[in-house]
């Protein structure tokens, strides 16, 4: 005797197939969360006690970025300038302006200003920004066109894949150190070769291999380790 209806084996496949797909789509829309600015900050200005403009310094002034991130070159850490650098100029030019009272107040009282910090890794993440600058890593690399940012925010996701990306093949993005804060610095092209020890290069992947081998980086799978980041 039959207890069910034929149909119910129909029912019985749409209803896993459907089951499938939900849990796909689901799986999908978490991943895409993950990756969203919602969760990583890419692109999203961060608010700030000054509204400080890299656009206004860099590009208008010409200001080189180790005038305030000192410590770029020989610390893990950037450095956020002391309330003084920013004195150095604004005791003599917009000494009024009422945008700039933080920074006036922050120096009266020697209390320092609070920035909110753009590029935040995770804890369980080390970088070490003296070991990419003297590798050839550009500024701009990372951080992106900061010279055109009236506003500073994180150009990239900094998620893990992110990273691996340039780890993998860092000959993608090496320069020559001279040209690490350039922020008009271009990779080498027909149109616009770059000189190193005396030679041109107007091949970016030509150009990275030899910087690979004079600044003697580490090998691929030493630099895609996961302790290398994870300490």
């Amino acid at each position: 005797m039959q207890i069910f209806h034929r149909s119910t084996n129909t029912i019985s496949r749409a209803t896993i197939f459907g089951a499938i797909f939900i849990v796909a789509v689901l799986l999908w829309a978490a991943i895409q969360f993950q990756r969203s600015p919602y969760v990583t900050y890419e692109g999203v200005r961060k608010p700030q006690p000054v509204p400080f403009s890299h656009q206004h310094h860099v590009a208008g002034l010409g200001i080189d970025c180790r005038y305030c991130h000192t410590s770029v070159e020989t610390s893990s850490f950037a450095g956020i300038p002391p309330t003084k650098t920013c004195m150095n100029c604004h005791s003599q030019i917009w000494t009024g302006a009422p945008l700039l009272e933080p920074v006036r107040e922050s120096y009266r009282s020697g209390k320092s200003l609070v920035w909110t910090r753009v590029n935040d890794l995770p804890d369980f993440v080390y970088f070490n920004h003296s070991i990419h600058i003297n590798k050839g890593v550009g500024c701009n690399t990372c951080h992106g066109q900061v010279d055109r940012m009236p506003l500073m925010y994180q150009n990239a996701s900094l998620q893990m894949e992110w990273c691996l990306a340039c780890h993998r093949a860092p000959e993608k993005v090496l320069r020559p150190r001279s040209e690490v804060f350039n922020m008009q610095y271009q990779p080498p092209s027909g149109a616009h070769p770059v000189k190193f020890e005396g030679k041109q290069y107007d091949d970016q992947l030509a150009l990275g291999n030899e910087l690979k081998r004079e600044y003697h980086l580490r090998s691929v799978s030493d630099i895609t380790s996961c302790s290398t980041c994870h300490r």
